[in-house]
This record gives structure tokens, C-alpha cells and sequence, in this order.
């Protein structure tokens, strides 16, 4: 049966394939799109092709015999066994130990051939259709089969001149296409059963009458104008409104047209508006229609009847456009129903912080509009906390209010300049007010003030308000204490939980910052006993973390609304503040003990780490001689010039080694003899090891002693040549001699906080050093921070150029089995 189906696709394959093309064809409707001639000429090739095909198949399909079967399935066996037992003895049949020897044989085969199974076909047909036309005619029909249909096969017939639906008498068929942004289907009229159909308004519905004109007729009153008994053979008409659609003639059906008609979309605002701490505008909106809400736009009005028309407000404002913005519109996800914030900084606007009337405006992609009811507010904008701020701003808003205020506005900034040295705390702040104040007198004593100068002088006034109420104040504790009186003035002033929790972010900002200029002050002027300028004598040394969480303490009273305890906390934090010093540490002269020997050890770790990679780099040219060569560019200098040495180092082109042997090491004249002195040095460092008798420190000890022994079997290993022994003890070594930092960094952290005060000292002189991989030790003894490895470089793209370089050289099988082995080891741990 697999030889029969193989012999019938190879020779009937160009058929199926013209049979599928020709049914994609008459499913999809292609016919209906051109002219009958060319119609029936299409069909007429077709017949003929398919004619060809068959014929062509016909010669050449061959049905298989029993013999073609059976030397198939021998194909599949060893040793031909079915051609065995169809054989005969040619020779020796006279002979009972030949016969025997031959029935033996035959026997065997018989018991090879009871194993066959079925021989799969071979099905496959690239080298006969190279262009995989097959396929084509497959995709093509599989297309019909999904978009198509098989009731526009036998519209072919109606084609036929003179015997139009002879058989079947005349027809037609129909299309609802709903619009597209409903994004619903189109719907076949032919399958709506129900005498009812629900449409949405603008639908397009088409209508093909088939067969003798007239046959068959179409009336309806759901379009503009209505169709009475149209007889054309293509009908088009846009439903928009409900009626009644009918198809007179021998197929002919009935419907109630059900137009749905597009609902308004829906707006409204959800919530009161705020103010960011920023100053932004943060109004929230909900919005739903029920096929999405396309677009949208906020229109913001001056409320002049809700303005106190007080001082500069008193006169008539000049007359300016309403605001109209664009809402934000959600970018994934439904729009039928949704909410979003409208943000937007109007903090420079002539209207902040003035009564205004914001109106909401949807629209759906019917191109159909709705507002949402006036929300009355104040429009949100920024606020200054600082009175000589806020009182430029109230002269900036009355100036752009009305020219006509400009001698008004004049007259207060000179008499607020009048006596600065109390006011200002900043030459520049006074010298940009004077500028200002002298350009608007000047534009007055020389003309009318006019819109561009009116602009001008308004956004030298922001500008300067900005700058005295942000400052630009060299001395960072002027800073910090603007943020204190902030946060304070903010809590009496019952600000909200995000604009209380911005002015907190800005606290510990400017906390931040003074704390780094103290250090570098400093660090400058050497100073690491003595008080700084306007501090009392007592001395406070806390880490960063206690300040930390002295903030977060204040904003968590705060948010409770236990403003007097959160108040009381604030004016502690600042007396603390006021007297605070930062010392520096005592130089590197003079480490703790616990940092020497976690600087000790850091260094073995990394001698450690060159041995082993000299001791690989020996191993690979014992087994790959002349791979040093190419290779030693890449290695060296990866652990600083650690653990080179060997004569061999210099083959590749670095000359002979013998001069360089000791590099790192002083003069050690082979690896097993280093080895010896990094364990002699290991023993020096526990002696003076810290942290006896506490747990931490006991377990550093034992892990360095695990350190010590596995250096004595490396050693050993190395004397007796065997480097891969050796490359593991070292790597045993390596392991345990990071426990053991561990471990005492966990010691000395302990003993940080069983003595206070020693803690920042203790970090600080850290901060001074690099563990082994290359990162600053942690503050308190810690080996471990979050500080990239790599520094200034994209470690990703290192890391996997390294685990590139791996796979490579795992894939060359002809390196060392040995060496493949590490690699892959290197693979699975990383």
C-alpha cells in the first residue's frame, strides 16, 4: 500500500495540484470578477490541463508486483534475508555437512526476516517539483476553505449563455458589512434564518441577483432614499435607519432591518484635581462608548464670576484663549471603557491658581462628540512656599492679568527691593529683581506696554522666582534647611500625602547632598578632629542608615496624621543636623585589624587564583603544544601578572621565560615551590587572624584551615606533575578561602555592633580597598556590595563574549579530554 500510494503521488501530483488551484479559484468568487468569455476561456485551459495531467499520470503510475514489495521490505533488513530464503544451494548438495551448514544459514534468515517490519513509503517529491508548486496550490486552497465558500462553485453555471441556472433556477446572494471601526464581521444573508436583522447604523449591504434579469427584485425603506423593486443585478445601499428589506422573486426572502444606532460616547470627570508637588495638574477622567472612545480634549475656562477681585485683579483682564489640550488616551488595552489621568503643567499660565471651568470632550470614531458637566476648580499649579517668592509670583500674575497694572506692579517690586540685605539671600536673586523691575519702568516711560514685553518681563519674574525659591545656594545646609521649612510649612498647611511625600524625597536629598560636602570640606582642609564652622563641640557619628530611618520615622507620622510628633521628630532631625560632623577615617596606616586581615587574605585569594590559571595554562600546552601562543594574549593580565612563571610563558613571542620567572612571586623558581610559600603565608595570616571565640570567627578558621590542607595536596599534586590534581585542590583552596572572608566579615560586623561608633571607621577604611573580584568590600565587613564587577563597560556583553568563548572551545574536539571536561564544568556552573 506505500509503494501504491508512492507510485500514485508521483504520478498524479501535477493533478491534484491544478484540481486545488481550480476550486480555490471558484470558492474565493475570482469568477465573479471578470467577463463570461474570459470566464469560460479560464475553464476551457483548465479542462485541458487537467486532461493532461491525468493522462500523463496514467503512463506513468506502475502498480508494484509481490517481488517489487518483497525486495522492498528486504531493502530494510541486514544482510538480505528474504533473498536468502528464496535461494537455492548451488553447490555441495551432496554433501550432508554442506547441507547442513546451508540449512543452518536459511534458518538464520528465517529468523532475521520474522523481525521485518513495514517499510515506510517514500512520499517525498522535491526532486520531481523542484519550485514546491504543490504547496502553493495547497496554501491556496486551504485559504478558500477558511475565507471562501462552496456555494460560489456553482455560480459557474449561471455563466453558461442561453442555459443560465437551467438546473437551478435563479438566485442571489448578500452581504452585511457592518462599519469598519465596530470592528464586527460581515454577515451572509443567505445563512440569517431569523426574519430579524440587527445591523449598526452605516452598515453597507450589497445584493448579487444571479440568473434572468428581472427574475428577482430588491425593496427597502432602511436607506436614505429607499430602493423600490430594483431589478439591477448588484444592489448597494447604506442602512440608516430601521425597515423593512425584501427580495421579490423565486428565491426571494424577508427581513426587518434592526439599525443599532451608535451611542454618544460618554465622559466625566472622576475626581477632584491636584497638584503634584512638582506643580503639575493631575485630574483624573473616566470615558466609555460602546466601540471605543477615539480622541478626546479638555477645554479649561477662566471662571471671572468665582475670581476674588481683589488688588491687582480688581480691573478688567485682557481677554485670552481658552485652553484646549489633548486627554491621553490609553495606548493598549479597550477603550469601550476606561480611566486616566490628565497631566499637565499649567504653573506659568496667567490662571494658576485662579477659578476656572474645565469641560471634558469625547469623541468615538463615528466622529460623534459629548462633553462632561463643568467641573469648577482652581487651576492646580505649582506653589512657592517662600513669601519673596510667592510675592513675585502674585506681581507676575497681576501683570499678566492686565497691562494696565504695570505701574502697580513696578511700585511693589521697588518697595519689596527696597532694604535687601534682610530679604534676599542671594546677590543674584536681587540683582535679576532689579533688572526686571528697570526694563518694565523703562518700557513704561517710553510707550504703552505691549504684548512681547509683557511676556518678557512675566517670564523674568517666573524665572526669578524659581530662583529664590529653589536657590542656587553654594552652602548645601542652606539648602537642607529650605527643605526642612518646607516640609514644615507643608504640615501646617495640610498638604497632601504625595506632595508631604515629594518634600520628604527632597529632604533626604539635600541631607545627602550636605553630607558630601562635609566630607569633602573635609577632606580639603584635612580636618578630622575639629568642629566645622558654626557647630557646637559634641560630636555625632552616625551612618547613613540611622539618618535613614530618622526620615522615614517622620513620614511615617506623617502619613498616621500625627503631625505634632511629626513635627517635634523634624526639629530633632534638625538640631541634629546643626551639630553633626562627619570624621574621616584614620588613614591606611592605620586599618583595623580586622581590615588588615581581610586585606591579607583578599590578597592570597588573588595569588591563588593566578596559580591556578598558570597551572591550566601549563596543563593545555602539555596536551595542545603551541596553543599557548595564540591564546596567552587573552590570559594575561587577568589576574595582574599573578601566578606567570614558567619557561614555556615566553615561546609564543614574549622571549624566554626564564627571565621572567617570579614575576609575581619574587623569584619562586617553580609552581609547587610558590604554592609552598602561599601556604607558609596562609599560616602567618591565621595567627593574627580576629574574632577568637565567637562563632563567625571560628568558622573563618576552620574554612581557612580547609584552605591550608588543600593547598598541601595542590602542592603535592604539582610536585608529582599532575596539574589537573592540582587545578582542583586549587579550586578546593580558592572556595574555601572565600568562606573564610565571609565568615569574618560577618565577625567583624558582629563586633561593630556590640561597639558602636567603630562602624563608620571601619566602613570608610574599606572603602579604600577591592576584594579579590575587583568591587569595594561592604560597609561593615562585608564582603559582598552591589557594585558591578566590571567597571565602565558593559558587563552583559562581556559576560557573554566569555560564555561565547566557552562553547567555542568546547566545541573543538580535538583539544585535550581533560580540558574539555574544565570547560564544560565551567558551562554548568555559569
Amino acid at each position: 500500500m506505500g509503494m501504491v500510494a508512492e507510485q500514485v503521488l508521483r504520478a498524479f501530483w501535477p493533478l491534484f495540484s491544478i484540481l486545488m488551484v481550480l476550486l480555490a479559484a471558484l470558492m474565493l468568487g475570482l469568477q465573479d470578477q471578470f467577463a463570461v468569455e474570459v470566464v469560460w476561456g479560464a475553464g476551457a485551459l483548465s479542462l485541458i490541463a487537467i486532461v493532461v495531467a491525468g493522462v500523463w499520470g496514467l503512463r506513468r503510475v506502475s502498480l508494484p508486483s509481490r517481488a517489487d514489495a518483497l525486495m522492498r521490505l528486504d531493502e530494510t533488513l541486514p544482510g538480505r534475508p528474504i533473498q536468502a530464503l528464496m535461494d537455492d544451494q548451488a553447490i555441495g548438495s551432496t554433501d550432508q555437512d554442506s547441507v547442513a551448514l546451508w540449512q543452518a544459514h536459511k534458518d538464520r534468515m528465517a529468523q532475521r526476516a520474522a523481525t521485518a517490519a513495514p517499510a515506510k513509503p517514500d512520499l517525498r517529491l522535491a526532486s520531481r517539483d523542484p519550485y514546491a508548486l504543490r504547496y502553493a496550490a495547497l496554501l491556496a486552497f486551504v485559504v478558500a476553505v477558511l475565507f471562501g465558500s462552496l456555494w460560489r462553485v456553482g455560480s459557474v453555471a449561471d455563466m453558461a449563455p442561453g442555459t443560465a441556472n437551467a438546473g437551478q433556477g435563479p438566485t442571489w446572494e448578500g452581504w452585511v458589512e457592518p462599519p469598519r471601526y465596530t470592528g464586527l464581521p460581515t454577515l451572509y444573508l443567505a445563512d440569517q434564518a431569523d426574519t430579524e436583522l440587527s445591523v449598526p447604523k452605516g452598515s453597507r449591504i450589497t445584493l448579487r441577483m444571479y440568473g434572468e434579469v428581472g427574475a428577482h427584485s430588491l425593496t427597502e425603506n432602511s436607506s436614505t432614499l429607499g430602493t423600490e423593486a430594483a431589478v439591477d443585478p448588484e444592489q448597494e445601499f447604506v442602512a440608516e435607519r430601521s425597515g423593512q428589506m425584501r427580495i421579490d422573486g423565486p428565491a426571494g426572502r424577508e427581513w426587518a432591518v434592526q439599525v443599532i444606532d451608535d451611542a454618544t460616547p460618554k465622559i466625566a470627570v472622576a475626581g477632584s484635581a491636584k497638584a503634584e508637588a512638582g506643580g503639575q495638574m493631575k485630574l483624573p477622567y473616566v470615558a466609555s462608548d460602546d466601540y471605543g472612545v477615539v480622541s478626546g480634549s479638555a477645554r479649561i475656562e477662566l471662571d471671572l464670576a468665582a475670581v476674588d477681585r481683589r488688588h491687582g485683579l480688581t480691573i478688567k483682564p485682557e481677554p485670552r484663549e481658552v485652553i484646549e489640550i489633548e486627554l491621553p488616551m490609553p495606548i493598549t488595552g479597550d477603550r469601550a471603557d476606561f480611566s486616566e489621568d490628565l497631566i499637565e503643567d499649567f504653573s506659568q499660565h496667567p490662571w494658576a491658581h485662579l477659578p476656572v471651568k474645565i469641560t471634558l470632550i469625547a469623541v468615538d470614531a463615528a466622529d460623534q462628540q459629548s462633553a462632561s458637566e463643568p467641573f469648577m476648580t482652581a487651576l492646580p499649579a505649582r506653589r512657592f512656599f517662600d513669601p519673596l517668592a510667592a510675592a513675585v509670583i502674585e506681581q507676575r500674575r497681576d501683570l499678566l492679568w492686565s497691562r494696565s497694572n504695570a505701574p502697580r506692579v513696578a511700585q511693589l517690586l521697588r518697595a519689596v527691593s527696597h532694604l535687601p540685605e534682610d530679604l534676599f539671600r542671594s546677590d543674584t536673586a536681587y540683582l535679576r529683581l532689579r533688572v526686571a523691575l528697570r526694563r518694565l519702568e523703562a518700557f513704561q516711560t517710553y510707550g504703552a506696554l505691549n504684548p512681547e514685553q509683557q511676556e518678557e518681563i512675566a517670564q523674568a519674574l517666573w524665572e526669578l522666582a524659581v530662583l529664590i525659591e529653589d536657590g542656587t545656594l553654594a552652602d548645601a545646609l542652606e539648602r537642607m534647611r529650605r527643605a526642612q521649612e518646607r516640609l514644615t510649612e507643608a504640615m501646617q498647611n495640610g498638604a497632601s500625602d504625595e506632595e508631604i511625600a515629594e518634600l520628604m524625597q527632597e529632604l533626604r536629598e539635600a541631607t545627602q547632598d550636605y553630607l558630601q560636602q562635609l566630607q569633602r570640606l573635609a577632606q580639603q582642609n584635612g580636618q578630622e578632629g575639629e568642629n566645622q564652622p558654626g557647630q557646637s563641640g559634641e560630636s555625632l557619628q552616625m551612618t547613613q542608615d540611622d539618618l535613614q530611618r530618622m526620615m522615614d520615622r517622620i513620614q511615617e507620622l506623617m502619613e498616621q496624621g500625627r503631625m505634632a510628633e511629626a513635627q517635634q521628630a523634624l526639629e530633632e532631625f534638625q538640631q541634629m543636623m546643626e551639630n553633626m560632623r562627619v570624621t574621616q577615617g584614620q588613614g591606611q596606616g592605620q586599618q583595623s585589624e580586622g581590615q588588615q586581615a581581610m586585606e591579607g587574605l583578599a590578597e592570597t585569594l588573588r595569588e591563588q587564583q593566578g596559580l591556578s590559571d598558570q597551572a591550566f595554562r601549563d596543563l593545555q600546552e602539555q596536551f595542545n603544544p603551541g596553543a599557548q601562543s595564540g591564546e596567552s594574549q587573552g590570559n594575561e593580565g587577568r589576574n595582574g601578572g599573578l601566578g606567570r612563571g614558567q619557561s614555556h610563558e615566553g615561546q609564543g613571542g614574549q622571549g624566554q621565560g626564564s627571565d621572567q620567572a617570579g614575576e609575581g612571586e619574587q623569584g619562586q623558581g617553580s609552581l609547587a615551590d610558590r604554592q609552598q610559600a602561599l601556604r607558609n603565608e596562609l599560616n602567618r595570616q591565621q595567627q593574627n587572624l580576629p574574632g577568637a571565640g565567637t562563632t563567625e570567627g571560628d568558622a573563618a578558621r576552620d574554612a581557612l584551615g580547609r584552605a591550608g590542607r588543600a593547598m598541601d595536596e595542590a602542592e603535592q599534586a604539582l610536585r608529582g606533575d599532575d596539574l589537573a590534581e592540582a587545578i582542583d585542590r586549587q579550586s578546593e583552596a580558592m572556595e574555601a578561602l572565600r568562606e573564610g572572608m565571609r565568615s569574618l566579615g560577618e565577625a567583624m560586623a558582629q563586633n561593630q555592633q556590640n561597639q558602636p561608633g567603630q562602624g563608620t571607621q571601619e566602613g570608610e577604611a574599606q572603602a579604600n580597598n577591592r576584594d579579590p573580584l575587583g568591587r569595594n568590600p561592604g560597609a561593615g565587613g562585608s564582603i559582598s556590595t552591589d557594585e558591578n564587577l566590571l567597571q565602565g563597560e558593559d558587563v552583559y556583553r562581556r559576560a557573554r563574549e566569555l560564555l561565547d568563548e566557552i562553547r567555542r572551545r568546547t566545541g573543538e574536539t580535538d583539544r585535550p579530554e581533560i580540558e574539555l571536561e574544565y570547560l564544560k564544568r565551567l558551562l554548568e556552573r555559569f
